[in-house]
């Protein structure tokens, strides 16, 4: 008996950090980063006392969360393209796969654009594995860019102001705006036009089974 309470406080203070990161992820998806410690603690069902257990101030749970969200949603880019051989392809991919987030995952998509100039200059998260494509596919001969992390603001930008347009107009249909982009970008990068084209029409992942992994995962 006496080895079990241990397990049960560990379970109980992970489902309160796991509550608290959760009502942050919604205030930072609804823009709402000024509200009270406890107004989160209440969206938690938490007690004010727990959240200082965990954080320090909510500017660090904020930070804690964007990380946990986008992080998650990285590792699970990284995982769909392991049998990928091709760099560019890799890069690809994962650009379409997050333009598709944007419909898909509204609130996530709305944290991606809420804090975007900080993610972007982020060593975690889908920026910074953006980054460490370009640079393979650059080593690898199939992109030529003089600077990756130059190319890296481009992509970036392409990213955030496609998930606002797409927002802005949900007549668009997020696919093929998405792709339209990611051909772009890889002309950008050094690719032909015939071969942008050919790896955008190439077919993606089940993008169910991502939405589910995802939800799981935050």
């Amino acid at each position: 008996m006496t080895e079990d309470v241990p397990s049960r406080v560990e379970r109980r203070k992970a489902r309160t950090r796991a509550a608290l990161i959760e009502a942050a992820t919604a205030f930072l998806a609804a823009g709402r980063t000024n509200v009270p410690v406890l107004e989160i603690t209440q969206a938690a069902d938490v007690g004010m006392g727990s959240f200082y257990n965990h954080f320090e101030g909510k500017e660090q749970l904020y930070q804690v969360a964007i990380e946990h969200a986008l992080e998650a949603y990285g590792d699970l880019l990284d995982e769909l393209t392991t049998d990928l051989a091709d760099p560019a392809q890799v890069f690809a991919q994962s650009f379409r796969l997050t333009g598709r987030l944007h419909r898909r995952q509204p609130e996530l998509s709305k944290v991606l654009l809420n804090n975007g100039l900080a993610l972007a200059a982020s060593d975690k998260g889908i920026a910074a594995r953006a980054l460490r494509d370009i640079e393979t596919a650059v080593r690898a001969g199939r992109f030529s860019v003089r600077d990756a992390e130059l190319a890296l603001v481009t992509v970036a930008g392409a990213q955030l102001c496609l998930g606002q347009l797409l927002h802005d107009h949900p007549e668009r249909d997020e696919a093929v705006a998405t792709d339209q982009v990611t051909e772009d970008l890889l002309r950008m990068l050094g690719l032909s036009a015939d071969e942008a084209n050919a790896i955008c029409r190439l077919p993606l992942p089940d993008l169910s089974a991502v939405e589910g992994r995802q939800g799981s995962a935050a």
